[in-house]
């Protein structure tokens, strides 16, 4: 059987046991549907158990035929749903989150590895080519910055600031890190949703900022000041801009859905890459709002010496970089 025959034949019910697991999962319906003892009812097992045994010979089928990834993802995915409400408790939102902290979200980079590669190059490659530009021709800042916007940047990395970073109308780090988190998950929703656009939108804005850094680090270089923007960003860096770069991942997982849909019509295949692009974003927003905690309390604070900063800074990308590249692997192979 063809994989679009068996799309055609039990998308109706799938659809149907999704939407029935959707109303079992509801935390106020649990109560209607469970007894006591927190186990399905024997009335509810019934209608519960041939619906599970059907998706579970269906995922079956599908990975002995070898259908795309996704569509035993989906089905995986299911079975393991219903596997949760029919043996034991859903787990509290706590172990929830720790679990896809410390497994789900890094597990699930990795797996989408070759768009996290994709965008980093897309953000990485312009900034390190407008950075070297700028060490020949310095005046090339004001084709992407403005004179205006040129002059702020060297007065908020000035070595001879008390603070650094964004021009401050208040002396509260807390109020600083309100700011950051709002900029930066602003930032990070305009790269991922513009993905929607083919994965132009999300291109473009990799682009755009990976110019801009390039150039504000290329400027600050020419004028001297670019101990104090590299201790700046160092330590927050880690988190951000890793962040920024999967928020592109997300955006491209669904434009390139739509471009390349395979078997699926384009509106499953945008449904079914649209679950990883959001689970991504979740930890895109973990990500962030450390990153805004860093920078607020930490990176901004001119008093710290640039040794320490340094220091604390590369010991923060090693351990990014340990965390998606390890974090999960040993729950995952046992």
């Amino acid at each position: 059987m063809k994989q679009q025959t068996f799309i055609d034949l039990y998308q109706a019910d799938l659809e149907t046991f999704e939407r029935y697991l959707g109303t079992l999962e509801k935390p106020r319906r649990l109560l209607f549907f469970r007894n006591k003892d927190g186990q399905l009812r024997a009335d509810e097992l019934e209608r519960f158990a041939p619906l599970f045994r059907q998706v579970c010979h269906l995922q079956a089928m599908a990975k002995t035929r070898q259908y795309s990834s996704l569509l035993i993802a989906r089905l995986d995915d299911l079975v393991l749903r219903a596997h949760q409400l029919l043996y034991r408790r859903k787990p509290h939102f706590g172990r929830q989150l720790i679990g896809f902290v410390v497994r789900d979200f890094p597990a699930l980079v990795r797996k989408e590895q070759r768009y996290f590669w994709l965008a980093s190059a897309i953000f990485y490659l312009p900034a390190l080519i407008f950075f070297l530009a700028l060490q020949s021709q310095p005046e090339m800042v004001y084709s992407l910055l403005d004179p205006f916007t040129v002059e702020n940047f060297e007065t908020m990395y000035d070595p001879a600031n008390d603070v650094l970073g964004e021009m401050r109308d208040t002396d509260s780090d807390l109020a600083m890190f309100g700011f950051y988190i709002y900029n930066n998950i602003s930032v990070a929703f305009r790269t991922f949703a513009s993905g929607i656009l083919f994965g132009l939108g999300s291109i473009f804005f990799l682009v755009f900022n990976g110019l801009l850094l390039g150039g504000v680090l290329g400027h600050l270089n020419n004028v001297g000041f670019i101990q104090t923007i590299t201790s700046f960003v160092i330590a927050h860096g880690s988190f951000e801009l890793t962040a920024i770069v999967i928020a592109g991942a997300a955006g491209m997982r669904i434009g390139f859905s739509l471009l390349s849909p395979g078997n699926q019509s384009r509106l499953q295949a945008l449904k079914d890459s649209s679950i990883v692009a959001i689970q991504l974003m979740y930890g895109v927003i973990l990500m962030l709002l450390v990153a805004a905690f860093i920078e607020g309390f930490w990176s901004s604070s001119a008093s710290i010496p640039l040794a320490v900063k340094y220091t604390v800074g590369g010991l923060l990308w090693l351990v990014v970089g340990i965390y998606l590249l390890r974090s999960g692997r040993d729950h995952a192979a046992g």
